[in-house]
């Protein structure tokens, strides 16, 4: 056979066959036909990564446009428009003869505006500014960071800014983006500490007020009331605010004015307060610790209201100092208003045991009884405070002499209740009602709340004690002024205010009648001008010319410090119309002697004051 037929014979023959198990061999593709498949899975990989890469692509410029187009269109417009809100001016404070007590005068503030830098760029500001400013860096971040660094609404860091101050910071604006000079009105009281407690002082509110008051729509940074009447009338004296939309250049001066809306300015307070009996009153106390509370007992309007120790308001319009502080601090509590603070009454209080003890119908008007050296109860002695007694006294004279003895055997015959009755129905154991914050409510003690506050039942002592204002009894200034108004003006308790526009913040009652008898109110007005006239008041007489007074003293233990002093009183004794309550705290020595003269230096001058 040849080659020809040898090769044709290998072409024809069938494949050989394999047997069970035997591996069967590969087959190989063409190499054109390899090359081809390789491109199409690198192009089916370009194609999914290109589309993965659209979608991502996709996604966040979807995200960008419908979620966070406000907060980078804000970002946009911060190199352009600028929102300056526009604080009102705060309401003045006037006297009753429209003399100012508190206004505003012309200042400049330090803000930051949170929107002009990034967070990583405020964190190299800030410390600069701290050091410029000599403010705290924690205080400045703490409000930057409660406002948000997102807020479109700068920030105050300091009001009151010296002169020195503003020119460093012109000077260096370039260097400092969103630090801004503005000018904006500060409280001022034209006559430094005078009225101190009544008027009270202006700051930044706190953040647990801007929390707890959301409907108001209060914002950080506002100056509100934080005491006294620019507390009490805060609603009236805030203001509404306004504010301005601008659009600024690259160096941040004004191109042009968007929109405006004028702020609207607070309400001007007429107070009843009269300024001049104000210097009188707190001119007496003369740097003593107490207290000097001057009323219409007709409508309960607050004619003057004294405390010592007493501070400056106008320090709290500014960043207050170190040294401002320190220097309040040597002072004993210059911001309590001994006035509205509760002590023992004293023999002041021998005003409600005399109607507790006639009005129980266990002691008529006509009563005498027999006053000694002490009496003696449960194996312990009660002195009088003359260490002798009186001999025998009806109500009216035990009320001029204040004698102890007399009280301690009326309380003894009526027990506690008619004597806690009546302190109730004189306005004692709550507040009176005049809106302050920090007023006393005193305390009426009962059998529950010693059982209470001291584990123990109610003795007899207790209420031995009770009926000379000692013990656990305890009353604020102003609240002895209502019970004196009281007996003053025929049995009405009346509810003392500082302006008529109280009415505007809650209509609350002026007065209630609280149920004298003609024979008890009788007595009662005998018995505290024989006070005067021959009583323990006896050295106290109003200039020739002026009318008659009556009046009450009152010198309260307080173990072992000096005692407390007090005396009540009203003028004209047959039409009154003022009550002065004076008290020195633990000033020792007796009630007429020493806080008596207060109250005729008082009344001297409110007689002479113009109508």
């Amino acid at each position: 056979m040849g080659k020809a037929h040898l090769q044709k014979s290998r072409l024809l023959a069938p494949p050989p066959k394999l047997s069970v198990g035997e591996p069967r061999p590969a087959a190989v593709a063409p190499p054109q036909q390899k090359m081809v498949g390789q491109g199409y899975r690198a192009l089916l990989l370009l194609s999914l990564t290109t589309l993965v890469l659209l979608l991502g692509l996709g996604s966040r410029l979807a995200y960008l446009q419908l979620v966070e187009t406000s907060y980078y269109q804000q970002l946009a417009d911060t190199n352009r428009i600028r929102l300056i809100p526009r604080p009102p001016e705060r309401g003045r404070i006037l006297d009753r003869q429209g003399r100012l007590l508190a206004g505003n005068q012309l200042s400049h503030s330090v803000f930051i505006w949170p929107l002009a830098q990034s967070i990583p760029e405020w964190q190299v500001t800030l410390p600069r500014l701290s050091r410029y400013l000599n403010i705290p860096l924690s205080e400045m971040t703490q409000k930057l960071e409660q406002a948000g660094y997102r807020s479109p609404f700068p920030v105050r860091i300091m009001r009151n800014a010296s002169p020195a101050v503003i020119i460093q910071l012109e000077e260096l604006s370039q260097e400092l983006p969103g630090v801004l000079v503005e000018a904006e009105t500060v409280r001022y009281y034209p006559n430094g500490d005078l009225a101190a407690h009544v008027l009270g002082y202006t700051g930044e509110i706190p953040s647990e007020m801007l929390q707890a008051n959301p409907e108001a729509n209060y914002r950080l940074g506002e100056i509100v009331g934080l005491m006294g009447s620019e507390q009490r009338f805060e609603p009236l004296l805030r203001g509404q605010w306004g504010g301005q939309q601008v659009e600024v250049d690259a160096a941040g001066e004004v191109l042009r004015v968007l929109g405006n809306q004028p702020p609207q300015a607070g309400q001007t307070v007429q107070l009843t307060l009269d300024i001049e009996l104000q210097k009188v009153a707190e001119k007496a106390l003369a740097g003593r610790k107490g207290a000097v509370v001057a009323m219409d007992p007709r409508d309960g309007s607050i004619l003057a209201m004294a405390s010592y120790p007493i501070f400056d308001p106008n320090i709290f319009s500014s960043h207050i100092s170190s040294v401002q502080w320190e220097s309040l601090q040597k002072r004993e509590f210059p911001f309590l208003n001994r006035a509205l603070r509760a002590y023992p009454p004293a023999s002041t209080f021998k005003i409600i045991t005399t109607a507790a003890g006639i009005e129980s119908g266990l002691f008529p008007p006509t009563t005498v009884l027999s006053t000694a050296p002490y009496i003696q109860v449960a194996g312990r002695q009660f002195w009088d405070w003359n260490r002798a007694g009186f001999g025998a006294l009806n109500f009216e004279q035990a009320m001029a002499y204040s004698s102890d003895t007399f009280f301690y055997q009326i309380a003894l015959g009526t027990k506690a209740g008619p004597i806690q009755e009546w302190s109730r129905r004189f306005g004692l154991g709550e507040p009176t009602g005049l809106g302050l914050t920090g007023e006393a409510a005193g305390l009426v003690p009962d059998e529950a709340w010693k059982q209470k506050y001291w584990g123990e039942p109610w003795y007899v002592g207790d209420t031995v004690n009770m009926s000379i204002g000692q013990g656990f009894m305890t009353a604020s200034p102003l609240q002895m002024a209502v019970v004196t108004a009281a007996v003053a003006n025929g049995g009405w308790r009346v509810r003392p205010r500082l302006s008529p526009q109280e009415a505007e913040l809650e209509p609350l009652p002026d007065r209630r009648w609280i149920g004298l008898s003609p024979a008890t109110e009788r007595i009662l007005k005998n018995g505290l001008r024989g006070v005067i006239t021959y009583g323990t008041g006896s050295a106290l007489k109003l200039a020739p010319g002026l009318p008659s007074l009556a009046g009450k003293s009152g010198t309260a233990e307080d173990p072992p410090r000096d005692n407390h002093t007090w005396f009540v009183s009203y003028a004209p004794f047959e039409e009154p119309e003022i009550v002065v309550v004076a008290f020195l705290e633990n000033s020792g020595g007796g009630g007429g002697s020493l806080a008596g003269p207060i109250c005729q230096t008082v009344l001297n001058a409110y007689f002479r004051l113009p109508k």
